[in-house]
């Protein structure tokens, strides 16, 4: 990248058809563009195309891209957008009284190895307030008390809005947003959970499947649709227990793995490495 130059990142899923990469790369070319790195899938002819480009490019050279690109767009039904990869995403990291995925996020914003930045943090619980100072992180505890949920939320949409927040990660908020919440913010909402779902639900899933030898222990990252907890899924891990380990132990390793897909899901998320379509994403390889 020279002088005067930055990284764009373009990201697009259209159906399927010849000369789709030609046109997409002409694009590019006739702003002035070098493509650093280009990823793309296609489901074949009758299906769909999904590409993930970076590329350098002159300051300022992005509002032809975009006049170009909708250009295309009328020819070609398509979903696509362009980010400066520069520019680093503003997290509302929102969690409840277990505190590790938490502190996941916070460690790995920290250390650079996730490339975003926690803005504020927000809590139906008082107690978590220590642990954001300690990283010295903004927090706001806003209680859920009963019948006063849409209250709550007013609460935590102004903070969001006063804090200029991109994505908002559910860091095992223990509550249920509603429709009205989540439509504001289409695919910018992550949640995690664990992957015992729909097989043990309510409260304490590890006790369920503690009692049923559950062999794998599981979490799953998502984006948070109005139908809960059927969003399009970004990532998901296992770890195989057996009959030596006890409760303590489905707990600790099931904490271990929700928050590493939970830290994954975001770094993918803010590199804009995940393309939903549909009720599915396509996650770009790094």
């Amino acid at each position: 990248m020279t002088m005067g130059e930055e990284r764009y990142r373009l990201l697009m899923a259209c159906p399927d058809e010849r000369g789709l990469i030609h046109r997409v790369s002409g694009v590019l070319a006739q702003a002035g563009a070098n493509i650093v790195a280009f990823d793309q899938h296609s489901e074949g002819l009758g299906g769909h195309f999904f590409m993930r480009s970076e590329f350098d490019a002159r300051t300022g050279t992005d509002a032809r891209i975009r006049k170009d690109m909708e250009s295309l767009s009328r020819n070609v039904p398509m979903q696509w957008r362009l980010t400066k990869a520069h520019q680093r995403q503003r997290l509302a990291v929102l969690v409840s009284r277990e505190s590790h995925c938490l502190q996941e996020l916070a460690w790995q914003t920290g250390r650079g190895d996730i490339d975003a930045d926690i803005a504020v943090v927000i809590s139906n619980h008082a107690e978590i307030g220590e642990l954001a100072q300690s990283y010295s992180l903004p927090f706001y505890y806003v209680p859920v008390a009963k019948g006063q949920k849409s209250e709550s939320e007013r609460q935590i949409l102004d903070i969001v809005a006063n804090y200029q927040i991109d994505t908002i990660v559910l860091a095992r908020y223990m509550q249920i947003l509603s429709a009205d919440f989540v439509s504001r913010f289409p695919s910018r909402i992550i949640n995690i959970h664990h992957s015992f779902l729909p097989a043990f639900v309510g409260a304490n899933p590890y006790l369920q499947a503690y009692r049923r030898g559950v062999k794998l222990i599981g979490g799953t990252a998502h984006y948070v649709t109005e139908e809960l907890d059927q969003g399009p899924i970004i990532e998901q891990d296992v770890h195989r227990v057996d009959h030596r380990h006890q409760l303590a132990d489905y707990k600790r390793i099931g904490r271990h793995v929700e928050r590493m897909v939970l830290a994954r899901a975001v770094n993918w998320h803010v590199s804009d490495r995940v393309l939903p379509f549909e009720n599915r994403t396509i996650v770009f390889p790094i």
